[in-house]
């Protein structure tokens, strides 16, 4: 049994398998709207869940650019000025947030004995 809510139009809102407040009806069995309901859901779940991957790997990805831009800098394939002068002022506070870190930044990233 699927307990729903309809809006005006009588077009579903919300499906759920537990009675729940604001539900305008029952449905006893799995029907061609339900399951259309059901698959648009997985769609939107799935969604979800690779924008998430992509979010938390967005983060990892920032490291991951500003050592290939001092290591290209380092290796003198570019120059700081190179880059807009927003991306240098951007560049360069990172380099000094991790720089504060010192010997912090390597126990906090450590597979072995780090904190996290």
């Amino acid at each position: 049994m699927y307990y729903v809510q309809r809006n005006e139009e009588g077009q579903l809102t919300r499906v759920e398998s537990e009675p729940f407040t604001g539900m305008t009806g029952e449905v006893f069995s799995q029907t061609p709207e339900i399951a259309a309901w059901n698959n648009a859901r997985n769609v939107v779940d799935e969604s979800l869940q690779h924008r998430e991957l992509l979010q938390r790997s967005d983060l990892e990805m920032v490291r991951v650019l500003d050592d290939l831009i001092f290591l290209l800098i380092q290796k003198g394939v570019i120059t700081i000025t190179d880059l807009p002068p927003m991306a240098q002022v951007k560049l360069m506070n990172r380099a000094q947030a991790r720089q504060g870190l010192g010997g912090l930044e390597d126990l906090l990233n450590s597979d072995d004995q780090g904190i996290f």
